[in-house]
């Protein structure tokens, strides 16, 4: 169940009430794709950084070690020992970024596996079933994601059979919730808004989902090419004919700045590879802009990577002592980086839903561009 706390414009404060505790929203989900985050990153550090939902693959479950054996094993919060919750995406991104190993039929998607090659197919129940195998809190409906700047011929079908694969995916998971072998019957269905950067397809697709009365809305296939103005254009037309009374997911987004925007058009969960993968390059967020620790400038730099940081790596650790560990390919220099900067995006969250309860978001969101629009040079 979703409370509307209050809004500021079109910002929303939230909570989501799941089986595994309550999601204080705007949120962001730390992504850790095959049950783990990239970069040694255990749950007790993210419980340690303030996580409150962690988001695993289904795909990539599937391919190994198997849906069947964390299922047997208790499903995915026992296997990874983590109590809060998760959310699944559904595979449906797979059919967008493994363009050349599949194929798309009404019935679902047949794949080639990455790893080894062996057929595997997957539609709206298979998805469903093996979310279920995981038993995470929030399961996504299996859709297609096609790409932002497809032309509106292949768009509009495309959307359409993502609406009759929603249609059947609500099925299955109704039918999957029922059955006494259940390990989560609780588990929850969010279902995806796709139209590419047509907005009347987008529009005309969420009032038909909407109508499924699902338990929560996400937002899909942005951020997959098309310009950050654009992402935003489509926020600002689609969103406010998704349910208010629900949460709104935009999904794999983002950079700091397009959260902000995000959540100031409407948007209350947000997830994104970015504080990961750019933290195990050396690419770290702060306060006052993002810096590159293997630029030479930091070898002597005795400071954490952000004065008054609580995180790990900066209440103990230098920037030339994360710098050499990640030169020298040392796994805690990464393990530092990642850790840093997910605390920093679960801080700026926080700080969010802060900022919304006392009334002063778009002041918080003025004030954090510009803070973390100064160049590198000045840090």
């Amino acid at each position: 169940m979703y409370r509307l706390l209050k809004q500021e414009g079109r910002a929303k404060r939230g909570e989501f009430h799941t089986v595994h505790g309550v999601i204080q929203t705007p949120v962001f989900m730390n992504v850790g794709t095959v049950g783990a985050i990239k970069g040694a990153v255990a749950t007790s550090d993210l419980e340690q950084i303030g996580t409150q939902v962690e988001l695993s693959n289904t795909y990539h479950l599937h391919v190994r070690p198997g849906d069947q054996i964390i299922r047997q094993l208790g499903g995915l919060h026992k296997f990874m020992s983590w109590e809060k919750p998760i959310l699944t995406d559904s595979g449906g991104f797979q059919v967008f970024s493994l363009a050349g190993l599949r194929k798309i039929k009404e019935e679902g998607v047949y794949f080639n596996s990455h790893i080894d090659g062996r057929k595997i197919f997957m539609g709206p129940e298979e998805s469903m079933r093996i979310q279920s195998n995981l038993a995470s809190t929030i399961a996504m409906a299996f859709d297609e994601c096609p790409p932002s700047k497809a032309e509106r011929e292949y768009v509009q079908p495309s959307v359409d059979r993502t609406t009759r694969w929603l249609e059947r995916c609500k099925k299955e998971m109704d039918r999957l919730n029922s059955l006494e072998d259940t390990i989560n019957p609780r588990q929850m269905l969010f279902g995806i808004n796709q139209g590419a950067v047509y907005a009347d397809i987008r529009i005309e697709h969420a009032k038909r989902i909407s109508e499924l009365d699902l338990d929560g809305y996400a937002v899909g296939g942005l951020a997959v090419g098309e310009t950050h103005e654009e992402m935003y254009y489509i926020l600002e037309e689609v969103v406010p004919y998704l349910p208010l009374e629900k949460p709104t997911y935009l999904m794999g987004v983002g950079t700091p700045a397009n959260i902000l925007e995000g959540v100031e058009r409407g948007v209350d969960f947000f997830d994104c590879v970015y504080p990961s993968r750019n933290g195990r390059h050396g690419h770290l967020y702060t306060n006052h802009g993002k810096i590159n620790l293997f630029n030479a400038k930091y070898e002597l730099d005795d400071r954490p990577i952000e004065e008054g940081c609580q995180c790990p790596a900066c209440k103990r650790y230098s920037r030339a002592y994360i710098r050499h560990l990640l030169k020298a390919k040392e796994m805690l220099g990464m393990r530092l980086a990642v850790l840093h900067n997910l605390y920093f995006y679960n801080t700026m969250m926080t700080e969010i839903r802060d900022s919304l309860d006392r009334g002063c978001f778009a002041a918080y969101k003025k004030q954090k561009l510009e803070r973390m629009a100064a160049p590198e040079e000045e840090l």
